[in-house]
């Protein structure tokens, strides 16, 4: 599960299991519901973080031919101008942000298990690997 803060705190977008993109909206009561239209409503939405592996920014994160599900983990950095992702394959990768079809991506090997997480903390990045 990923979710995201809209910066100004009005909005959250999630992936559901069934790998959708969702958006809720927040009241001013702290009331959540899910905004049917938020795809389009959110467009000018500045996001206080990336976390989530559904949405036009990184929709060139996946190898040719996988489904999604081998894609564990994505961030995104402070500066907003790169995304990370830690997969199945023991790998990280490191993109230019917005990711797009086709990108070149630098990835490093660093587990010797699937990567289940993966942040930026200011210029570094750390990860976790399972059974590691």
């Amino acid at each position: 599960m990923a979710l995201d803060w809209s910066r100004d705190s009005t909005y959250l977008r999630s992936n559901c299991g069934a790998y959708e993109l969702l958006f809720w909206t927040v009241g001013e009561d702290g009331a959540i519901e899910q905004d049917a239209s938020g795809r389009s409503n959110t467009k000018a939405q500045m996001w206080a973080s990336k976390t989530v592996k559904f949405f036009w920014d990184v929709d060139g994160i996946y190898p040719k031919g996988t489904d999604g599900t081998h894609i564990n983990r994505v961030a995104g950095n402070e500066a907003g101008d790169l995304i990370i992702t830690g997969d199945d394959w023991c790998n990280v990768r490191v993109f230019r942000d917005p990711v797009r079809k086709g990108h070149k991506c630098r990835t490093y090997r660093g587990h010797s298990e699937f990567v289940t997480n993966c942040i930026f903390k200011g210029d570094r990045i750390f990860t976790v690997g399972g059974y590691d």
